[in-house]
């Protein structure tokens, strides 16, 4: 079966969430599947070892035991582009990465690449998207965010980038689709792809549980430091509140909450809260986290000993402090861009029922199969 090269239009359009749908559920149909992400930009190190934090997170849902040199060839961290123009004779990425996919090759069917960003990313090392893709004798599956006119739009500029390259298209997903506007976009794209000739593989309606972020991504979104319960920075939040809004108005769906509250509207916050548990029966806290601000200014504005409150050791409540006001705190959160990763099993979980359910496995592996023909 040909390679399959997973690209996207843009970052945060879904690219890791689709190919780890598509990798896990070609398992499920019985195909022995690889993964490699051939150039990654974002590393992690385990066991003396380095590798791209997305091939890690493979490893541990899909369940192989990871090798850098064959999952994680090519990694562009900080400063190599500039050790690359000053001289490109000591790198050689491109044997890298045909390494990685011969040995994978001798294991696996069907090999999945996971690209980098957009596809121009990685071509000042003379690695587009495109070129390895082209590289690797793959067919190309783009992931382009939902719409009609911008999709339309996105899609045919980051298309040409591949065929220039001559990469063949095995098709398209349609990502993070709005569900009231799901049948009206379904339409019109199905009858433009149908006219430009392009493969829909499938249309993924937009799923808020993917939008979560967990504390940890908060604490690291407004610069915090965890004083209480850090064994806790796992908890998913669902929504956010000031301190100074807490009001059973405020309460729509009561769970999994950020409180973002002043030290001196701490308390007053915090009695409300438990407050309004009490009126709707609740024996578990609604908050999953709390931030307790600054003033922008100072560096210590608080005394440790006020924030240990029964409350959050009741409750196994995460505190962070930041220099953050209210207001730049909340700001930093909103606009968190959320990536799937080993701490959020539950998206990975949903990531594959998303490309179980709105995939055409039949199309794809028609596809694949007229390619290897041509």
């Amino acid at each position: 079966m040909k390679h399959i090269y997973v690209a996207a239009t843009g970052q945060h359009v879904g690219k890791t969430t689709s190919t780890l749908g598509l990798v896990a559920n070609l398992l499920e149909q019985g195909f022995k599947t690889g993964y490699c992400k051939p150039v990654g930009q974002k590393h992690v190190s385990f066991d003396d070892m380095i590798a791209d934090k997305d091939a890690v997170l493979f490893s541990k849902v899909i369940g192989f035991d990871i090798d850098p040199d064959l999952h994680s060839p090519v990694i562009i961290g900080q400063g190599i582009t500039k050790k690359y123009i000053e001289d490109d004779s000591q790198f050689d990425f491109p044997t890298n990465i045909q390494y990685a996919a011969e040995q994978l090759g001798k294991q696996y069917e069907v090999i999945v690449f996971e690209g980098t960003g957009h596809p121009g990313v990685g071509s000042v090392c003379e690695l587009s998207n495109a070129t390895v893709a082209k590289q690797l004798n793959a067919g190309l599956i783009m992931i382009v965010e939902g719409g009609i006119g911008r999709t339309i739009d996105k899609l045919n500029m980051c298309l040409s980038i591949f065929q220039a390259q001559e990469v063949p298209l095995l098709g398209v997903i349609v990502n993070k689709v709005l569900p009231e506007k799901y049948e009206e976009i379904e339409f019109y794209l199905s009858k433009k792809f149908e006219q430009m000739g392009i493969p829909l593989l499938g249309i993924l309606p937009y799923d808020r549980t993917l939008s979560f972020p967990i504390m940890e991504t908060v604490r690291q979104a407004v610069e915090g430091k965890v004083l209480l319960n850090d064994d806790c920075m796992n908890n998913r939040v669902e929504d956010i509140i000031a301190g100074s809004l807490v009001d059973v108005e405020e309460f729509s769906r009561f769970q999994n909450i950020l409180l973002v509250a002043s030290i001196r509207r701490l308390n007053e916050a915090i009695a409300k809260v438990e407050r309004i548990s009490e009126m709707k029966g609740l024996d578990e806290s609604p908050l999953s986290g709390v931030i307790v601000t600054g003033d922008g200014r100072h560096a210590k504005w608080y005394d440790t000993a006020d924030l240990n409150s029964p409350y959050f050791i009741r409750h196994k409540i995460p505190v962070i402090t930041t220099k953050l006001d209210t207001y730049g705190s909340v700001v930093k959160t909103s606009r968190i861009e959320v990536k799937i990763n080993t701490r959020t099993p539950w998206k990975s979980k949903r990531a594959i029922e998303l490309i179980r359910e709105n995939l055409d496995f039949e199309l794809l592996l028609d596809r694949i199969d007229a390619l290897k023909s041509v």
